[in-house]
């Protein structure tokens, strides 16, 4: 009897997306979105989607008629959850098995938003970092003891298991999948397309009390661009604080209130994402990308560009390099 060997490509580009009654439909939009549309910018396969549910399911206001059936998660290479619209609710029992089932056939698994509550009763995430809407950590952490909540980032990212905070941080998410799968320069060219920002820095803490900022209404709006043009060059706190007409104390609080993190941290992540691109999209020796992003010399790239990143340059260079 021949023996049919699948064709592990094929499953690693696989995308289904998980829906039951009751999801709401702004995330599982956004990620058919994002994942569905190859950009022209990419040369080889592409993700291949499908979603999967029992039978007709209401998302939101619409009836979805469900490409097949859960049995299809266990044979796809990711598996995303979208947001249930009710939390108080045990998920569905066949939606929380088919999710297992797919995590122990390997599958890596994302919940968007609440979709976190159906990772959670599956035991996927006992012992892990987790988060969702910052509306719902508190019951998220009480409901599941084992799961470590974290109410402040926009996603948490455990290798094989990832979730997400809410609405627009599901977008953040598909794009760092994206990133990981197809690199920076692609991440960008989709990002670019859906007219949002290829990265956010920071967490869901600065809009848990106060109102996400206008492009141009906070007081880093005209800083930040004068620094990303000028990344090349050696640039300090003081630097900033005098551009921005600011003590360092008071620019340091800004910082944080927009970008969640330290002026030193947010431009040491620019710094990265430049090199990203660089070693992406041309044949620039690392001394001249470490030149060219402000590390200074390919040593300090190749320390803070492996510790962020996880490889070395050359290593990413090989991986993404079109």
């Amino acid at each position: 009897m021949t023996r049919t060997i699948p064709d592990m490509a094929a499953v690693s580009r696989s995308v289904a997306l998980a829906v039951t009654d009751g999801m709401l439909q702004f995330e599982l939009a956004l990620a058919y979105e994002v994942f569905d549309s190859a950009p022209d910018a990419v040369r080889g396969p592409w993700y291949d989607v499908s979603v999967c549910g029992t039978r007709p399911e209401r998302v939101g206001r619409f009836l979805l008629e469900p490409d097949c059936g859960l049995d299809r998660l266990a044979r796809a290479g990711t598996v995303i959850v979208p947001a249930l619209a009710d939390v108080n609710e045990d998920p569905p029992t066949d939606l929380v098995e088919a999710v297992r089932a797919a995590h122990e056939a390997g599958a890596r698994v994302v919940s968007l938003c609440t979709g976190v509550f159906v990772l959670a009763a599956a035991g996927l995430l006992d012992g892990l970092r987790a988060t969702t809407h910052w509306a719902h950590t508190e019951q998220l952490a009480a409901r599941y003891p084992r799961v470590t909540v974290d109410p402040d980032v926009l996603y948490v990212d455990n290798g094989s298991v990832l979730t997400s905070a809410g609405k627009a941080a599901a977008m953040d998410l598909c794009l760092h999948l994206v990133r990981r799968d197809h690199g920076s320069a692609i991440a960008n060219v989709v990002a670019r397309r859906l007219v949002v920002p290829p990265h956010r820095a920071g967490g869901q803490a600065q809009f848990v009390t106060t109102p996400v900022p206008a492009q141009d209404g906070h007081p880093l709006a005209e800083l930040l661009p004068w620094v990303m043009r000028r990344l090349d060059q050696p640039l300090t706190v003081e630097d900033l604080a005098r551009q921005a007409n600011m003590s360092s104390r008071h620019l340091a609080r800004h910082f944080h209130s927009v970008t969640g993190t330290t002026p030193l941290q947010w431009l040491l992540t620019q710094r990265i994402r430049r090199a990203q691109e660089l070693l992406e999209t041309t044949d620039d020796t690392v001394d001249t990308i470490a030149s060219t992003a402000g590390m200074g010399t390919a040593t300090t790239l190749r320390r803070h560009f492996h510790r962020t990143v996880g490889v070395p340059p050359d290593a990413y260079r090989r991986t993404f390099r079109a």
